[in-house]
Formats: C-alpha cells, structure tokens, sequence
C-alpha cells in the first residue's frame, strides 16, 4: 500500500493555494471547490499528492501537515523572507527531528520538518 494523496480543508481556497505555492507545491488541478499539488521532491513515477477542499465551516487546526526538507533551516528562512509566520522552530525533538510549525490560512498546522532515516527507522522502531 502506498499513501497516495493528503486532502485538509480550505476556508479560502485561493489563499490556501498561495500558501501551498509558496511552500513550493505544484499546483496541478484546480475547480472551485478543490485543488491538487504534487510534492516537488516526490517518488519519482508517483509522486505523493496533497490535495485542499473548500470548506467555509471546517474547524480550524483540525489537521496537521508534515512536509519533510533536506535543508530544513535554509528553507525555513526563505518561507519567513517570503512571508510565511512560524509558530516555532526550527528546534530538535526528542523523538530525533527537526521541526519548525507554521498554520496555513484555515489554521490547519503545518510542520516542515527533518528526520532522515529516523522518520521509519528510529532507535526504537518495533520492526
């Protein structure tokens, strides 16, 4: 099995498009109620997708959105130098990551983040 697609809720669909943009997604379908972007450094034949859902009424912070960078901290500046606000970060986790929080403008929490091989093979992975 293999994740294919990511969907969260819009508020605002052109504003969360800009945002997703900004972040570096390409923005590859668009209707009124719906968009979908491939991640830039996907799996080569198939890349995962994220995708955003207009929804005026969804709760804002109800998900919470993990993109993984290389260079965390060079991308981490670049956001802020185009405008994107972090809440925190970038800073160490005990569970070994990286992490730095931003919210998109419906207010679902985004984490750019780096783990490398500790995001499926942590010291204390199960298999």
């Amino acid at each position: 099995m293999r994740l294919n697609q990511v969907t969260v809720p819009a508020h605002d669909l052109e504003e969360s498009i800009r945002f997703y943009e900004a972040l570096g997604l390409i923005l590859i379908v668009k209707s009124p109620h719906y968009a979908r972007f491939e991640c830039p450094d996907g799996d080569g034949e198939h890349p995962p997708t994220f995708s955003l859902h207009l929804d005026p009424d969804a709760t804002p912070g109800a998900a919470s959105v993990y993109f993984e960078h290389e260079q965390l901290d060079e991308e981490v500046e670049a956001l802020i130098d185009r405008g994107v606000v972090f809440d925190s970060g970038p800073d160490d986790q005990t569970w070994l990551w990286r992490e730095a929080w931003t919210k998109d403008p419906a207010g679902n929490r985004v984490c750019l983040y780096r783990a490398g091989e500790n995001r499926r093979f942590p010291p204390w992975r199960l298999k």
